[in-house]
């Protein structure tokens, strides 16, 4: 298995393969999955953070890995008008519901209740299949923010490491 430890924005050498996840993997920070050409890995990174479409994964031997979103159900919501989408908007991220927000469309998971409000606001909802990439929020690393349960403002220091190392991992890859 090759053991997977770093995350970045740009390819670390010669890209060695591609990790297809869903969201569901993407967003946890350790896990075991199959490549696309079928290497098993285990993934090591800090809790957290969420792996985007196009970041990079980094064995520890130096191999590259490119992240993709998986296809799975979403449901995508669209209207035209900007006004219904800021409601919409308002609304889904006032439920804190994971988004990925494009030009006056939204796409979430499948959520019968979430998809009957968005047509009540005046949105189109259709299910579709789609990589869902959604927003990190206001906090996400990269973003200015620093969040992981405990606070580093005022002049309060402390001394603790956030590595978690795994022994074993649960297999939870995906077929091709």
């Amino acid at each position: 298995m090759l053991r997977i430890i770093a995350k970045h924005s740009h390819p670390v050498g010669e890209l060695f393969d591609q990790l297809t996840l869903p969201f569901s993997l993407r967003q946890k920070g350790r896990f075991r999955a199959s490549s696309d050409v079928g290497h098993d890995v285990g993934v090591f990174l800090p809790r957290g953070e969420v792996l985007m479409e196009g970041d990079y994964l980094v064995t520890e031997c130096g191999k590259c890995f490119a992240v993709k979103a998986e296809a799975e159900q979403v449901v995508v919501a669209r209207t035209d008008c900007w006004h219904t989408f800021a409601r919409a908007c308002y609304h889904l991220g006032n439920r804190h519901v994971p988004l990925q927000v494009g030009e006056r469309w939204i796409r979430f998971q499948p959520d019968h209740v979430l998809e009957q409000m968005v047509e009540l606001l005046g949105l189109t909802v259709t299910a579709e299949k789609a990589g869902f990439t959604p927003e990190n929020g206001a906090y996400a690393q990269g973003l200015g923010g620093h969040s992981h349960g405990h606070s580093h403002d005022d002049d309060h220091s402390h001394d603790h490491s956030h590595e978690h190392p795994a022994e074993t991992l649960p297999v939870t890859g995906h077929s091709h």
